[in-house]
């Protein structure tokens, strides 16, 4: 008996639903199928979860394959990230599969035991900032870094576990174009990202300030000036956080209306060409004294052709790093058409803007980083072989810290509390021990690629290079990749002065590492 008030409740209420089904006429398949046509939308909203887990297979699953994500996810967690009964790739088909060729006998052995080398650090084979002698020049302590992944776009406790990660890895953040937050000041060291609304660092009007920029790099742990241009999401659009992101705090920290959408603009005001942007780094360097370089995405190549150009007429006037970003990247909210088509993926766009700088004998003079997908090993060492000296990592570390790609990250819906300013799904995000993960993440992919660099024989990811790599189609062909990418003899490698310096910097390390 005591049932029978339930069950009538429950009648009346599917009743009413069935009612507004019916007479509704937004969604045609409820109104045809009143009830069951809810399910569909059901299934619609979980159905990226069902296909990650239940219908994709190992390696289909874009943008991270399942067995990538666990590669991730075992590493920061530094559970067994080995795996069994060989490789599930499809390599009989697939065109441009890299293929690492060892070597059988070489001066570095690669020790076997799987968590050799986990300690060891990987520093830049490059000064930043050396070649033009700033005031702050330094060797970064690690090549791997934690992109732009502006508070906003990520919550607090993502940023601030990412942060307290990047300490205890060695390595550095990046502030992203949303500003430095509070959230960013655990203890890790900085790259301050200048974008396009130069959040942080401008006028009530909104134009670029530099006694404010001054301002807070003397109150942080400020190492590097990064300027915006584009990013691989969308390139010349400009950042984009949605309303529903824009928090009393945001706003604050930015400079904004809260609730309201934060669009950038798409180019910068501080600076209208390349000429005027050189003017606008080494003014920047000159007033801070620290390392000054650009980001972008990569689409027409005449700004390249204009940079190098200016750099070579004058050794002395230049930027210190270039930032290349994948257009295959990204870590927020963009229109469909940006994400999926704008801007050249990381490797036709890297090499493209390398060889310029090799062309003029400038690759020496400047440190290549790069994003976009490049926290995979197998990707960091193609980006590697072809001249990269940094690799910074977005999606990768937000794995690292909880995320299950979701790709709920334009909705401010994120069920692990990664990307969302949600107070109840931030709570279930502990930055304490998900630092400790990002730290494990990072340490994890330095082994790898110190394993497959001492199996090609050299000490130094950065000392691979193209002949080091072959990209084959199927089981039929096979090609290096120099070849693929148009590059002249001696162009991805370091200058001997420069490869002296990293082998003398790692054998310390490696013979220690391998006695223990």
């Amino acid at each position: 008996m005591k049932w029978k008030p339930v069950l009538a409740a429950g009648a009346a209420a599917m009743g009413a639903a069935a009612a507004i089904d019916v007479t509704q006429k937004t969604h045609a398949i409820r109104r045809n199928f009143p009830l069951v046509g809810r399910a569909r939308y059901w299934l619609e909203t979980i159905g990226p979860e069902l296909r990650q887990y239940i219908v994709t297979s190992n390696d289909e699953e874009r943008p991270f394959s399942r067995d990538q994500r666990s590669w991730v996810y075992a590493s920061s967690k530094l559970e067994n990230n080995y795996f069994g009964f060989g490789t599930d790739n499809d390599v009989e088909n697939v065109v441009g599969y890299p293929i690492v060729k060892h070597r059988t006998f070489a001066q570095f052995d690669a020790d076997t035991r799987r968590h050799t080398d986990e300690e060891v650090l990987l520093p830049s084979a490059k000064v930043l900032g050396g070649p033009r002698d700033r005031a702050k020049k330094f060797r970064p302590a690690s090549v791997i870094n934690v992109s732009g992944m502006s508070f906003g776009s990520l919550g607090g406790n993502a940023i601030s576990a990412l942060n307290k990660g990047a300490q205890l890895a060695g390595c550095l953040q990046n502030t992203g174009e949303g500003a430095l937050s509070s959230y960013h000041r655990q203890g890790g060291d900085i790259v301050f990202q200048i974008g396009t609304a130069y959040f942080g660092c401008r006028d009530r009007a909104g134009a670029f300030d530099i006694e404010r920029l001054k301002d807070l790099v003397a109150g942080a742990p400020v190492r590097a000036i990064e300027i915006k241009l584009s990013q691989g999401a969308k390139p010349g659009l400009g950042g984009m956080l949605p309303g529903a992101k824009v928090t009393p705090e945001i706003a604050e920290i930015r400079g904004i209306e809260e609730g309201v959408d934060c669009a950038s603009p798409s180019r910068h005001t501080a600076f209208n060409d390349v000429d005027s942007m050189l003017d606008f780094a080494e003014m920047i360097a000159a007033e801070t004294g620290l390392p000054v370089g650009v980001k972008s995405a990569v689409g027409d190549f005449e700004v390249w052709d204009q940079l190098v150009a200016k750099m070579a007429a004058d050794r002395g006037r230049g930027v210190d790093f270039v930032n290349i970003d994948g257009g295959e990247g990204g870590t927020g909210a963009a229109p469909l058409v940006f994400s999926d088509t704008v801007a050249y993926p990381f490797r036709i766009g890297f090499s493209e803007v390398y060889k310029r700088f090799a062309a003029a004998g400038l690759s020496d003079d400047v440190t290549f980083w790069g994003a976009g997908k490049l926290g995979i090993p197998e990707n960091a060492l193609v980006a590697f072989a072809l001249g990269l000296d940094m690799i910074n990592v977005g999606r990768e570390a937000m794995l690292s810290i909880g995320c299950i790609q979701a790709q709920k990250c334009h909705t401010d819906h994120c069920p692990t509390g990664v990307a969302t300013q949600n107070a109840w799904l931030q709570r279930g995000l502990d930055p304490e021990s998900k630092a400790v993960r990002c730290h494990n993440y990072i340490k994890s992919l330095r082994r790898d690629l110190i394993k497959v660099s001492e199996a090609i024989g050299v000490p130094h990811p950065g000392m691979i290079t193209v002949e080091d790599i072959d990209l084959v189609s199927g089981t039929r062909t096979r090609q290096s990749l120099g070849e693929q990418y148009g590059y002249q003899p001696g162009w991805g490698r370091l200058g001997p002065a420069l490869a002296e310096q990293v082998s003398a910097l790692m054998s310390p390390q490696l013979d220690e590492s391998h006695r223990s």
